[in-house]
């Protein structure tokens, strides 16, 4: 089966953590997002992945690589300028066309039975399936809308509650006949916005998978940390790396863990770090690879990614925090702040509320930075 992985897109809402990678690159439990979905595709027999690229291209190019680690054959497509969903998909009309393919957003967490959805898809023998997801708040999403045998029969774009005519999403994941190329003009193009109506006003049937596995389009920061400690509490199904210690902390390869070391989980904590004497850390908590955490250091909640330093005494409250950023002897960063890549927190410096600092930033020793002043110095 061939599969194509859309991984052009900017990630703005995730920004400051997405100034310097692409959105699919984020990591989840220390692992890039798009890396879940390609470990699902190869679980599911797909052998073929087409991956269009766009903002950020190399970073993906080099991780991924040809897919021979994944047992896959991935080709990518550059697009100078953005075709959209769509669009990009044409652009592919010639690897894709010919058979049944998929396509699946690569900056989403899923965890979704593939090979239900394409049984689906045949049974009912369809241009086109599209993957539903039951939600609780329709306004943040595009939502769709069946008739009692699934057949879709219209669409409406972030209905608040009083006015939705479903609580079901579309989730980004397709399953096309290869005819639905044909009906893709060259150029920009968008499924949502295009080519569904016009299925819809020409009469063309397709239909609506509705699931009942797990689905996070990663679309906020808030929704970034709740599919890190959905990963964490086994909510959604994926590999974590690290050797498993009791029932939820996971410990990377050559990773040294001092004695006297309170850790409540769940927590993974990547390779080659050092977690020093009397340091506590409470999950769920995700810290990243070659990361330092000293002395009496405390980490409550929160993601670290990798290459960076946590200083003693420091306390580190329901953040998120990029690469390779130093977070001085005795500061504070406070609930559901977001440190960009490369930052200095300052010694005793004080990081308000939800704050986010841009990558590069240097705050001064003993700080109280409340973020309506720009007072960080970009380095």
């Amino acid at each position: 089966m061939r599969a194509m992985i859309l991984a052009a897109g900017l990630g703005t809402r995730l920004r400051p953590l997405t100034e310097e990678i692409s959105k699919p690159m984020v990591p989840i439990v220390n692992r890039p997002v798009m890396e879940h979905i390609v470990d699902l595709l190869a679980m599911h027999d797909f052998r073929d992945l087409y991956v269009n690229l766009h903002y950020h291209p190399d970073v993906i190019r080099r991780h991924f690589g040809d897919g021979e680690q994944w047992g896959l054959s991935i080709t990518y497509s550059f697009e100078e300028e953005l075709l959209g969903t769509a669009g990009g998909v044409k652009k592919l009309e010639r690897e894709l066309g010919g058979d049944t393919f998929l396509v699946i957003s690569g900056d989403a967490l899923t965890d979704l039975d593939l090979s239900a959805l394409l049984a689906f898809h045949k049974k009912h023998g369809c241009i086109a399936t599209l993957v539903i997801t039951p939600v609780s708040d329709p306004s943040k999403y595009g939502v769709v809308i069946t008739d009692e045998e699934g057949r879709i029969t219209g669409f409406q774009e972030k209905p608040s509650r009083e006015v939705a005519k479903s609580y079901v999403a579309n989730s980004g994941i397709y399953v096309f006949e290869s005819e639905v190329l044909d009906m893709i003009p060259s150029g920009f193009y968008d499924f949502g916005s295009q080519l569904f109506p016009r299925f819809l006003e020409e009469g063309i049937e397709f239909y609506g998978y509705q699931h009942g596995d797990y689905w996070n389009d990663v679309g906020s920061l808030e929704e970034y940390k709740a599919g890190n400690f959905d990963a964490l509490t086994g909510k959604v199904k994926v590999k974590i790396p690290g050797v498993r210690i009791g029932e939820d902390v996971w410990i990377g390869d050559e990773t040294v863990i001092a004695e006297e070391v309170i850790m409540v989980g769940p927590i993974c904590i990547g390779s080659h770090c050092e977690v020093k004497q009397g340091a506590r850390l409470f999950g769920p908590l995700v810290i990243g690879d070659r990361t330092i955490i000293d002395e009496g250091a405390i980490l409550y909640r929160g993601i670290k990614w990798g290459d960076g330093y946590v200083g003693k005494d420091a306390h580190l409250m329901d953040t998120i925090v990029g690469w390779e950023t130093e977070i001085g002897r005795g500061a504070a960063l406070l609930a559901d702040t977001v440190v960009g890549h490369r930052t200095v927190i300052g010694e005793g410096s004080i990081i308000h509320p939800s704050v986010s600092i841009m990558p590069g930033s240097i705050i001064e020793k003993n700080h109280h930075f409340k973020g309506e002043e720009n007072e960080g110095k970009q380095t």
